[in-house]
């Protein structure tokens, strides 16, 4: 069976997200296909606008055969570390053939040869990267601006162009993880399409992002979700209603300001240098200006500076909310990857795929939390459990506990 993997986060799960679904099979000529996604915390440092095992849902309706979970260390940082994770987690199953993943350029020939470039010159590289993020640059930006300065010839201006965009850079960093890794797994990029990742507009018909969609969420959250439907398909609109019912959506960062709250103000400065990535003194800044804060969104635009970005800001909070030190993260991430497979959900392909992928997994394969686990595995409960906060207290209870009770979905009508 020829499997093709992607990495999502369906935060919501939209057309644009069909759309790739559609072609990452039809350009890989898959029978099957495997997601790896993001927990309850995303990338950018903020809260899933609905948990995971919903978002999960999503998928299987869209067509996936099964959804593997990105453990926390990696589903909260940066590109490179992103993914790294995803990839690995890709590889470790021993049963996806290719990855398939969008970018704006719709090119992988630059991606590869910039990749093993890369991995050449690594320290140089980041290097570069932080010189250029400590002017104030926004990521992106610096992103394409290291690369410039890495790879000066006048026939890498087009690689440096590319190199500025945010899924570009996504895409270069999973192929650079597939060097790294020496994966037989081959890349396969699609073009985007329309509407573009921090695209806040809808302008199309029929797609829209995913920061629209949440945009249109909250703006017109008494309207009703049917709002969503020519951007959707059928079955996210159905999951995200069933959520709505139950207390559980929409989910953002205003659900847990009062815990970030109180995590901050009960810390001494010193004691905050120590969250993971706390430097330069924003400690300080932090504990300055909360005070003069009510919400998420008003600290966040007293703390911005052009050093700072709106996703690093975002990820350092994320990370002083659960107390996760330097230490701690050190100690989650000491492997040199993933230390584990967990699933989310599958159908009956999916199913077919998960008992080879017992039989030739480079790691073990987890459908329940067990007792005794590795720290990676524990931030990820940790996490479950600090976004079960953000549900009204009638759930709450039995919502954090939801990672040990919870076994994977199955989805048994798609085929």
């Amino acid at each position: 069976m020829k499997t093709v993997g992607i990495v999502v986060e369906y935060n919501p799960l939209h057309n644009g997200h069909a759309y790739h679904f559609v072609e990452a099979k039809k350009r890989t000529g898959a029978d099957a296909i495997v997601a790896v996604m993001s927990g309850h915390f995303l990338q950018r440092g903020e809260p899933a606008i609905v948990n995971k095992w919903a978002r999960a849902n999503m998928a299987l309706r869209l067509g996936v055969d099964l959804v593997l979970e990105l453990p926390f260390v990696y589903a909260t940082q940066n590109a490179e570390r992103f993914a790294f994770g995803s990839i690995a987690t890709l590889h470790a199953t021993g049963v996806v053939d290719a990855v398939c993943f969008g970018s704006e350029s719709g090119e992988i020939s630059w991606m590869k040869e910039l990749a093993a470039r890369l991995a050449e010159e690594p320290s140089a590289f980041q290097t570069a990267l932080k010189q250029e993020l400590s002017q104030g640059k926004s990521y992106p930006a610096a992103y394409g601006r290291a690369i410039k300065m890495l790879l000066p010839d006048t026939e890498e201006a087009e690689n440096t162009r590319h190199a500025a965009e945010p899924n570009n850079i996504l895409g270069l960093n999973y192929c650079l993880a597939l060097h790294r890794l020496q994966s037989p797994m081959k890349a396969v990029t699609i073009k985007r399409q329309k509407a573009g990742y921090h695209q806040t507009d809808i302008t199309d018909k029929n797609i829209a992002s995913a920061t629209a969609l949440r945009r249109m969420i909250f703006e017109r959250e008494n309207v009703g979700l049917d709002v969503l439907l020519p951007y959707v398909p059928a079955g996210t609109l159905e999951v995200l209603k069933q959520e709505k019912a139950a207390g559980r959506f929409p989910m953002s960062w205003e659900r847990f300001f009062p815990y970030l709250q109180h995590q901050l103000l009960t810390r001494w400065p010193e004691e905050l240098a120590t969250i993971h990535e706390m430097n330069e003194g924003i400690e300080r800044r932090l504990l300055q200006v909360l005070p003069g804060t009510d919400s998420f969104f008003e600290l966040m635009n007293a703390l911005k500076t052009r050093r700072y970005t709106w996703n690093r800001l975002q990820r350092l909070l994320l990370y002083s909310m659960l107390n996760l030190t330097r230490e701690k993260m050190a100690r989650a991430e000491c492997a040199p990857g993933p230390t584990y497979i967990r699933v989310l959900g599958f159908n009956e392909i999916g199913r077919k795929l998960l008992k080879k992928m017992k039989e030739v997994s480079a790691l073990p394969v987890i459908t329940r939390v067990p007792k005794n686990r590795h720290p990676m595995l524990s931030l990820d409960v940790q996490a479950g459990a600090i976004y079960a906060l953000g549900y009204p207290q009638c759930i709450r209870k039995k919502e954090m506990q939801r990672e040990f009770w919870q076994p994977p979905l199955q989805y048994e009508n798609h085929v």
